[in-house]
């Protein structure tokens, strides 16, 4: 009895991951899984997978540094050099600004398809400025909370209508095989490179110690709470890929390679299974696109005032306290108002180019710097990076350099 006590407690607790991978997962992670099945059937479903493996990857080399080291991830990075901070401060502030408007719009369209008569530009504002409501008045236990149901939501709507298109069996498990159709390899790498993969990686540890785990005492259970995270997320976007495979790949229906494909597709299920089922597509859709506002709203701003502490000689590692700070409250409103003017007035060509550049490269860093940090003498020897670690973070850091070249590539050329 004590020990299945224990299991259940211990299933409690899990819950950082959980708002990791769901910030992760927005909508354009559901418009790239999509049109994979879209373009390819089954063919690209062993790469969704292999996504999920990477980010577990990056996700407890992250976590695990800040458990063994009793500090922060950018604590990590500004010991390597001011080189990060160079890099790290236009990223920031240019990323923020550019995604706010995104994610607002991408929370604001499925509201607009199921209540056409307000604007697309309020649902944008409404969905921002409830976000800063939720982030700027809640402490960590009721926002998980707040993660924890949309998740649900996301899971239940999406996976629901995967079983309820009658996937192939066979296809899907030839799908388990790794093969490359024509025309697929770069959209191949970036399916694995974006399941759930941006600034918000670097989040996870600062969510872990806000639920309260603040050394390697708690590294089982991070790990724990890091798999299953991202074990749900796998199997939230292969069933997005069996609703492109099954609606879309037998039937010839090309949908938008962007946020709008969602809406397609909703149009796509009214006229084959009626009202009620592409209701339920859309809120699912909403739940993922605004769990990428509230989590970005609250991790991104976290790790922003960890970033202000470091720029003024502090080392706050106490995420309560850093949630109270101008410096968190000031990104907030950074993620929230400036962005509405590109609401209205498109995003700046320069600005684009800006975003897309540091972007690009945000994952290797991420990746490399990790593998540095914890094979270095700034981590406890007995938590420093084994074969399975460095493996999994050589190969992240490696596809991310080839997705990095192949973005800036597009950049440059126009492509």
């Amino acid at each position: 009895m004590a020990a299945i006590e224990q299991r259940r407690t211990t299933w409690k607790q899990i819950g950082p991951g959980i708002v990791v991978a769901a910030t992760g997962v927005g909508a354009g992670d559901m418009v790239a899984t999509l049109i994979a099945g879209n373009q390819f059937g089954y063919a690209l479903l062993w790469a969704t997978i292999v996504g999920c493996l990477v980010k577990i990857s990056l996700a407890e080399a992250t976590g695990r540094w800040h458990l063994a080291t009793g500090t922060t991830i950018f604590a990590g990075w500004s010991s390597l050099g001011k080189w990060t901070t160079v890099y790290f401060a236009p990223y920031i502030a240019i990323w923020g600004f550019v995604y706010g408007a995104s994610a607002m719009s991408a929370t604001a369209l499925p509201l607009a398809a199921l209540m056409p008569g307000v604007p697309l530009e309020v649902w944008a504002v409404l969905a921002g400025v409830s976000g800063l409501v939720i982030v700027w008045f809640n402490r960590y236990a009721v926002f998980e909370k707040i993660m924890t149901v949309l998740v649900g939501i996301m899971f239940v709507t999406v996976v629901g209508l995967a079983v309820y298109v009658v996937p192939d069996i066979g296809q899907t498990l030839r799908g388990l095989v790794p093969m490359l159709p024509e025309g697929s390899v770069f959209y191949t790498m970036g399916l694995v490179g974006g399941v759930g993969g941006t600034i918000t990686m670097a989040a996870y540890g600062y969510w872990v110690n806000s639920k309260g785990w603040r050394d390697s005492s708690w590294m089982r259970m991070m790990r724990l709470d890091n798999r299953v995270a991202y074990i749900t997320t796998g199997i939230f976007v292969v069933a997005m890929l069996i609703v492109g495979a099954e609606l879309l790949y037998a039937s010839g229906i090309t949908l938008q390679e962007s946020d709008q494909g969602l809406i397609q597709l909703g149009d796509v299920l009214r006229e084959r299974f009626g009202g009620f089922v592409a209701t339920a597509f859309l809120i699912g859709f909403f739940a993922a696109a605004y769990s990428s506002i509230i989590g970005v709203w609250n991790g991104v701003s976290l790790l922003f005032a960890d970033f202000v502490n470091h720029l003024r000689g502090r080392t706050n590692t106490d995420p309560g306290e850093n949630q109270k700070s101008w410096a968190f409250r000031g990104y907030v409103l950074w993620l929230t108002f400036p962005p509405m003017l590109l609401l209205l007035i498109g995003k700046p060509f320069q600005l684009v180019i800006a975003y897309g550049v540091l972007g690009a490269f945000f994952m290797p860093f991420l990746a490399f710097t990790l593998m540095w940090l914890l094979n270095s003498s700034r981590t406890p020897r007995e938590w420093r990076n084994g074969w399975v670690s460095n493996t999994g973070l050589a190969l992240a850091g490696s596809l991310f350099v080839v997705l990095c070249v192949y973005e800036l590539y597009g950049i440059v050329t126009g492509a």
